[in-house]
């Protein structure tokens, strides 16, 4: 079985295999679901592209293989490889002509969002994408209360320039609630995060 380890040396378990114990049921409600913020993400857009709403999609993650094997001439078989570190975000696509291209972190604590879950080559990427009038965000999810964000990127630029400048690390609480919007959270979709994008690029459109 080929082993594919992150760059920590950290051995990847697939999401299936880890929640294989898991029996999930239908509920009229999104809490205690079970579900990681990647896996309902990944649901919402293939929801909004099974509705023709948007083609959005989750960026592979680059491999480095160091082991291949070949038991025949005509084929090889990779024995370990290793995630790298991803150079951009995590998803893109498009929505109603424009270009979408976001990034999703979850954290456990309560009172803050820790800056150290991004990297200084994303927040480069995601100024570029800004500077091209793509639309750029985060979505934050509280994983303890079940909490989602949606972050602009520019909100995200000041709390970042102002840790490089020596300030705090880290996003309060309080300043997510009043920089960033809450994701309606339903079942179809379960994070409606295209509905902020309507609010803060299409409004005009709607009228």
């Amino acid at each position: 079985m080929t082993a594919i380890r992150y760059p920590n040396g950290k051995k990847y378990v697939p999401a299936a295999s880890a929640n294989a114990s898991k029996q999930p049921t239908m509920q009229n409600s999104y809490s205690n679901r079970g579900m990681t913020l990647e896996e309902d993400l990944n649901e919402t857009n293939a929801y909004y592209l099974e509705q023709n709403i948007a083609v959005i999609h989750k960026k592979p993650t680059p491999v480095q293989i160091v082991q291949v094997d070949y038991p025949k001439r005509s084929a090889a078989v990779i024995k370990e490889a290793y995630f790298k570190q991803p150079s951009t975000t995590d998803y893109n696509g498009v929505y109603r002509g424009k270009y979408i291209d976001f990034e999703a972190k979850e954290t456990k604590s309560r009172t803050s969002f820790p800056l150290q879950n991004f990297h200084d080559h994303q927040l480069v990427h995601m100024r570029k994408v800004a500077k091209q009038g793509g639309i750029s965000f985060v979505i934050i999810r509280f994983s303890l209360t079940e909490e989602v964000y949606y972050l602009p990127a520019e909100r995200l630029f000041e709390f970042w320039d102002r840790m490089e400048n020596g300030g705090r690390k880290s996003i309060t609480k309080a300043e997510i609630e009043e920089s960033a919007f809450s994701v309606p959270l339903g079942l179809y979709p379960c994070l409606h995060y295209l509905s902020i994008v309507d609010k803060l690029y299409f409004a005009e459109d709607e009228t």
